[in-house]
């Protein structure tokens, strides 16, 4: 009980951890003692740009699909569609084995962003190109699942390979997995992982979850201040025209955006009470308010992480005027 009032207190006005200061998203560089740890992390993050890129283009095997599943005793077609969903489920499997790589590096980020040599403000102020890459990841994250959830064809395409896949064995027991694009393991993993709104977000908090519950040696509450303190950084460079004067970047605001709503679903999924309490550190009204004074176009899918992918939204603790503002 002593350790649950320890976090519930945490992160108040008294503790220090202040959030009125500006974290550079645009040109923060490395210190010498960040040098190490930044270079590991950017040679994978740098990979991300171009995995959305690849989805952005992703147009799916849909008329081949169609096709084959109208006409499923004309083999000729159902080959058609075989040979047009396999180099696509390769690329799927691309995505999903990068988001297995995020986990190590989101790992190694926490590791350093949250020690006790430092306070949240202090963490997030000294070592800004850092903060910077963990922003990026939520900002990654947050785009990856949008174009995920916004294009049907990929789980389309994905269930047409398992069936596919499944009465191929059935029919040949005997045919070598490595010939596969996706062997039937690997299938069952990409499987879990599609099967949610927002995967890589999924992985992002299944990962954070994991390492409070597997750092012993700090205390749980260095996570979720650093987490909350992120989001109030954001929503008060948002807020503040002097700081939103100092973006030399027109799409800087919505990445402070995806950064203030990542922060917030994975501080929901490990702190205790969520991000939705009246005890919460986090000002979620403010930061609700702030994604509405946006045009919707832009933040509906912001809004739809906060309505379906936090963990205690829908608990009777959470005020009604919180659920009504996401229309819940």
């Amino acid at each position: 009980m002593g350790n649950l009032l320890k976090i519930l207190g945490a992160g108040r006005e008294d503790d220090g951890n202040r959030a009125d200061f500006f974290l550079d998203f645009e040109n923060a560089q490395p210190t010498e003692k960040e040098q190490a740890i930044w270079q590991q992390v950017r040679a994978e993050l740098d990979k991300f740009p171009d995995i959305l890129d690849d989805l952005r283009n992703y147009q799916g095997a849909g008329d081949e699909i169609r096709e084959a599943i109208s006409n499923p005793r004309n083999e000729e077609l159902q080959e058609i569609a075989w040979r047009a969903v396999c180099p696509l489920v390769t690329k799927l499997k691309t995505y999903y084995e990068y988001s297995c790589i995020l986990e190590t590096v989101v790992e190694q980020l926490l590791f350093v962003l949250c020690s006790d040599e430092m306070s949240p403000t202090q963490h997030l102020e000294t070592q800004q190109a850092l903060s910077k890459q963990f922003a990026e990841i939520l900002h990654y994250t947050l785009t990856f699942d949008d174009l995920k959830m916004t294009n049907p064809a990929i789980q389309n395409d994905f269930s047409y390979y398992r069936r596919t896949l499944n009465r191929k064995k059935m029919v040949n027991k005997d045919d070598d997995e490595s010939e596969l694009a996706v062997c039937n393991e690997t299938a069952n993993r990409m499987s879990l992982f599609y099967a949610q709104a927002n995967p890589m977000l999924n992985t992002l908090s299944t990962v954070t979850a994991k390492f409070v519950t597997e750092s012993k040696s700090l205390p749980v509450e260095n996570t979720t201040d650093l987490l909350h303190t992120m989001a109030a950084v954001c929503r008060v460079m948002i807020d503040n025209k002097d700081y939103q004067a100092r973006f030399q970047n027109d799409e800087t605001l919505l990445f402070c955006l995806r950064v203030m709503v990542g922060s917030i679903i994975l501080f929901d999924h490990v702190h205790p009470v969520g991000a939705f309490d009246r005890r919460s550190p986090i000002d979620i009204k403010s930061c609700i308010k702030v994604l509405k004074d946006q045009p919707a176009t832009k933040v509906e899918g912001l809004l739809n992480a906060l309505r379906y992918t936090t963990k205690h939204l829908s608990d009777s603790t959470t005020p009604e005027k919180v659920k009504g503002m996401l229309e819940c």
